[in-house]
């Protein structure tokens, strides 16, 4: 059975696992399909997932259509959208007031609804977080009633952190496994403050499945192909910054010490032993990925032996330098 928590400020009461959107309708750079989209949502669904995280450029916005498709058709849905990265190379610029209100105009029509349940900066320049414009400008956009809620998806801990001095209502950001640091300073700060936080990269990019050996290909335009070293966004995104060999081994020395050939479903429960996160939206490209993340929900909680070897493993292999830099 699905649990629930509350998301923030919100209100929402959402799935403990929800569903994210990056490879809506197709794994990551194939062409996107409607109908496997349809599918994966209805999937999520039935499972008890209540809660969709897309972005205006995920699939040129067809990840967007398919999501407000849904949520018209099931008013108990809630969903989050991501502005502001859709045009590249990405600049402070793509997140001034006249920007936003453009995306967010874009999005309201592109998913075809009347007001955005929820608006996340999609991942700004750590310098714009000292611009109090670009947050002002959502603080208005939510008295005109074109968003309901807002906050930031972002790169580093010190984002979150500072995001804090805004009327935010959410963080989205990597924690998992190999992305521990998040889980200090910053959660105790997001319950002081109300602020849900919602888990991305949940899986480092499917590194813990524990599936991939060094010998694993990817599609020529997937991004665990072409941005292993950041050429296209920020490296942190791709295997979450950790070198991929190191992932796999790291994955596979996790798998022997927690005894587990479900070792994304150790993962993902991992990540919801801690009470500040509201929900983990790992991604799936078909129905069948569904049962995969959703059974996390329903799995025991890791014992504290169990939370030592992800933290010892962490700091043997990982911490250095990812902690220092994300």
């Amino acid at each position: 059975m699905m649990k629930y928590r509350t998301l923030g400020k919100t209100g929402f009461n959402i799935s403990e696992v929800s569903l994210g959107t990056w490879q809506l309708g197709g794994k990551w750079g194939a062409p996107f399909s409607a109908k496997d989209a349809e599918d994966t949502l209805a999937e999520a669904y039935s499972q008890g997932v209540n809660f969709f995280d897309t972005a205006d450029g995920y699939q040129d916005g067809q990840s967007e259509q398919a999501v407000g498709k849904f949520v018209n058709a099931h008013p108990d849905v809630h969903f989050t959208t991501k502005i502001g990265r859709k045009e590249m190379p990405l600049s402070a610029a793509h997140f001034n007031p006249a920007h936003l209100q453009r995306y967010v105009d874009e999005s309201l029509k592109n998913m075809g609804v009347d007001a955005l349940d929820m608006v996340l900066l999609h991942c700004p320049p750590i310098m714009t977080y000292y611009d109090p414009e670009m947050f002002f400008a959502l603080d208005e956009l939510k008295k005109s009633g074109k968003i309901k809620n807002y906050g930031v998806s972002v790169e580093r801990v010190e984002e979150a952190i500072k995001a804090m001095d805004y009327n935010i209502s959410a963080v989205e950001i990597i924690f998992n496994m190999f992305r521990l640091r998040p889980s200090r300073l910053f959660f105790d700060l997001a319950k002081q403050n109300n602020v849900g936080i919602l888990a991305r990269v949940p899986l480092a990019s499917g590194l813990l499945t524990g599936k991939f050996t060094a010998d694993t290909n990817f599609g020529p335009e997937d991004h665990r192909t072409t941005n292993r070293n950041g050429e296209l966004f920020d490296k942190g995104e791709t295997f979450s910054g950790v070198d991929y060999l190191t992932g796999v081994k790291a994955a596979q020395v996790l798998k022997e010490k927690l005894g587990t050939d479900d070792l994304a479903g150790k993962a993902l429960r991992y990540i919801l032993m801690y009470d500040a996160v509201s929900a983990v939206i790992p991604g799936a490209s078909t129905p069948a990925q569904i049962a995969r993340n959703t059974r996390a929900s329903a799995l025991p909680a890791l014992t504290a032996e169990e939370m030592g070897i992800v933290q010892d493993v962490y700091d043997a292999t990982i911490k250095n330098p990812v902690d220092y830099l994300w």
